[in-house]
């Protein structure tokens, strides 16, 4: 019988830089795509609990957005544990890189909430008639406000704020490109616009592609290298 011989740690590291470059890449895509397909891109708007309740219904598309956003949310634990890493360095930069990751990463869990029971239930309650949809307004709209302890998905702000607490250290250090920094931090103070305004949201994720995604580029040619 052949011994269990586990990857060499060479290997190892190898596949870490390439899952690292990937995430850098494809999760901006994935929040363009996800934001795109949000109805009324082109007519923003704010818009209240019920609007976005009735905007929910039959929005096939949309939640094909939310799943993709889902997606994306998981390789954002990825970079927050990659610039907490290039952060690594002492002192308030180190700091900084840490807070930001367990901030982030928190977020990150509150927006998978979020997706579930906000929007990706939504494709449930599709199959409802319209009859006893009507009857559950008043339930949907306690949720969509975010009553009781649905209030604990507003831990979402934590996902923008622990990326501007480490994107500040990351561009005065210059770990990365200091454009590049630049650019991911507008994102990230952008991208947590209210429902309604998309357009903001979705411009926000271009300019995180455009931050984010030739350091990706950049750690998959070291691999290949």
């Amino acid at each position: 019988m052949t011994p269990f011989n586990p990857p060499s740690s060479s290997n190892l590291d190898n596949w870490k830089r390439i899952g690292t470059g990937l995430a850098f890449i494809l999760f901006p895509l994935l929040f363009i795509a996800g934001f795109a397909f949000h109805p009324g891109l082109l007519s923003p708007r704010l818009l209240s609990p019920a609007d976005l309740v009735l905007r929910a219904r039959h929005a096939d598309l949309m939640q094909w957005g939310h799943v993709l956003d889902t997606i994306g949310a998981v390789l954002l634990v990825v970079i927050a544990l990659r610039f907490m890493k290039l952060l690594d360095r002492g002192g308030s930069a180190a700091w900084a890189g840490f807070i930001g990751a367990v901030l982030a990463i928190w977020g990150v869990i509150m927006l998978a909430a979020l997706k579930g029971a906000l929007c990706l239930t939504m494709s449930a309650i599709d199959t409802v008639p319209e009859s006893e949809f009507a009857q559950m307004m008043p339930g949907l709209l306690a949720m969509f406000s975010r009553k009781g302890w649905m209030v604990l998905l507003w831990g979402i702000v934590c996902l923008p704020i622990g990326f501007i607490v480490q994107a500040i250290p990351l561009v005065k250090t210059r770990a990365i490109p200091r454009w590049q920094g630049i650019l991911f931090l507008i994102g990230v103070l952008l991208v947590g616009t209210p429902d309604g305004l998309e357009i903001v949201n979705l411009t926000a994720c271009v300019l995180m592609a455009l931050g984010l995604m030739p350091y990706g580029i950049q750690t998959l040619r070291n691999y290949s290298a």
